[in-house]
């Protein structure tokens, strides 16, 4: 039943890479506005979860739950019949926001439920095994519903799920909350949001050179200080920032953040690359995506056996480096490159994925208080979709800013070098000869933008897998 809301939580992140190219036709959004359609959910998201966490851990657990995945689901209609870019990127934030207090009330629900560690630890396997296998079966599921229906098909599968665990909720999950009544802060919550929100939109516009990229970075780092400073002053802080101090704590949580970066923005760039560059029909293109599943399975099972044996600095860091090799290999592909070779490469990043998360997982949730469990589970999945939402904007608008480059200024209608989707439904309108080329030419572009994300990506998933190994050995949390 827990697994249920991670599985929705993370396949929204990811349901609608496969949907991307037709959003591009349908609704015409410009490349800004498609990169929002596609990553806030993930900022409001992150920006919620801290809140959403505490929040939990006062009012109680599955109560938040319930609350969730009732607006979960009405937020899932709405996105369904979005008519315009403006009103979908307004449906999915709202889906954000509802998303946030499903998977820090599951995980914190796991922590209450199974106090022997090494029971706790194979229940966020599991946990793990839905949320990371929720990412890598959007594209899937999206796929499939595409080859039937409309795009907007894609989120009404969120309805009877949610409706099913509101009916079975309350009969098989226990309520559980902090036993000590304390207050909740309004004014961190607001901090942490406003933090969140300016330090991801700031990374956003720098990418693509807005000038208002600085200022909302420093906007951000400055609520988030003014937000830690509250934290160490407060009694009952919103959440215990002084966990950072340890830092094998620290390291597992970057580590993490990194990793989800990477694999989230692969998979964004993935889904198109076999759709508008090798051409492969939406669900066929989606079956590509199974041995992904199978080798994030494959690396979590490698982790939870060999954590007893082996030192938890020598799995995190050699689970880095084996996402780093992925994406070197990813960055060798062409336009002509056989799908079964570029998900083989893919298939090497989430074999890394798959070894890293449980441990992290474990490394966050367990160092944190039994009430504060919220809150940390909280810490932890907000790391995970704020750096989900960032690897879709970081990595698709490094992607998107060298296929722009490409393209010569005022030789095309400026759509036709927003998106590769909006190039290939401008060739509609254009002669067989000039439509082959400027497709032929957006499907070299968008693969060379592919192939510098990658590149990019492997050399700071190496340079982390260094950084977390030598933390990790330090710290107090290293032991198999």
């Amino acid at each position: 039943m827990l697994t249920l809301p991670a599985l929705l939580a993370s396949m929204d992140l990811s349901v609608l890479f496969m949907a991307a190219p037709w959003l591009a036709a349908d609704l015409a959004p410009t490349g800004p506005q498609l990169l929002w359609i596609m990553d806030v959910y993930g900022f409001l998201m992150a920006g919620m979860l801290l809140t959403m966490g505490a929040l939990g851990d006062r009012i109680g657990r599955r109560r938040l739950l319930l609350a969730g995945a009732a607006a979960f689901g009405t937020a899932s209609v709405l996105a369904a019949y979005a008519p315009t870019a403006e009103l979908l990127v307004l449906a999915r934030g709202l889906l954000g926001v509802a998303g946030a207090t499903l998977a820090p009330s599951t995980l914190a629900l796991l922590r209450g439920m199974f106090a022997d560690p090494g029971q706790r630890r194979t229940a966020i396997g599991v946990w793990t095994a839905a949320f990371t296998g929720g990412i890598a079966v959007g594209p899937i599921v999206g796929g499939l519903l595409l080859e039937h229906f409309w795009w907007g098909s894609v989120f009404l599968i969120n309805v009877p799920v949610m409706a099913l665990l509101l009916v079975l909720g309350p009969v098989l999950l226990p309520e559980s909350r902090d036993r000590i009544s304390k207050r909740f802060d309004l004014l961190s919550a607001l901090l942490s949001i406003g933090a969140v929100l300016a330090v991801v939109h700031g990374v956003k516009e720098l990418v693509h050179a807005g000038p208002g990229g600085w200022l909302a970075l420093l906007a951000g780092f400055a609520l988030g200080a003014v937000f830690v400073r509250r934290q160490l002053r407060l009694p009952d802080p919103l959440i215990d920032v002084r966990l950072f101090r340890d830092g094998g704590f620290s390291a597992a949580f970057g580590g993490y953040v990194m990793m989800i970066v990477a694999s989230a923005g692969l998979g964004y760039l993935a889904v198109q690359y076999l759709q508008v560059v090798l051409e492969i029909r939406p669900f066929t293109a989606a079956l590509w995506q199974l041995p992904t599943v199978a080798t994030t399975g494959i690396g979590i099972a490698l982790s939870t056996t060999l954590v007893r044996r082996v030192r938890a600095a020598v799995i995190a860091g050699s689970a880095l480096l084996v996402a780093a090799i992925g994406f070197l290999l990813v960055a060798q592909v062409e336009v002509d490159t056989a799908p079964a070779a570029v998900m083989a490469a893919y298939s090497v990043v989430t074999l890394g994925t798959g070894m890293l998360v449980p441990l992290a997982i474990d490394l966050i949730v367990g160092a944190a208080p039994a009430d504060r469990a919220g809150a940390a589970a909280g810490l932890s999945e907000a790391g995970s979709e704020l750096g989900g939402a960032l690897g879709i904007a970081v990595l698709g608008s490094i992607a998107a800013a060298v296929y722009r480059s490409r393209f010569v200024p005022g030789e095309l209608p400026p759509v036709a070098t927003e998106t590769v989707g909006s190039a290939i439904a401008a060739a509609d309108a254009l002669p067989d000869a000039l439509a082959e080329t400027l497709i032929a030419d957006a499907q070299r572009a968008f693969t060379a933008g592919f192939t510098t994300a990658a590149t990019i990506m492997a050399a700071l998933l190496a340079l982390t897998a260094a950084l977390v190994t030598t933390r990790l050995r330090r710290s107090c949390v290293s032991g198999s």
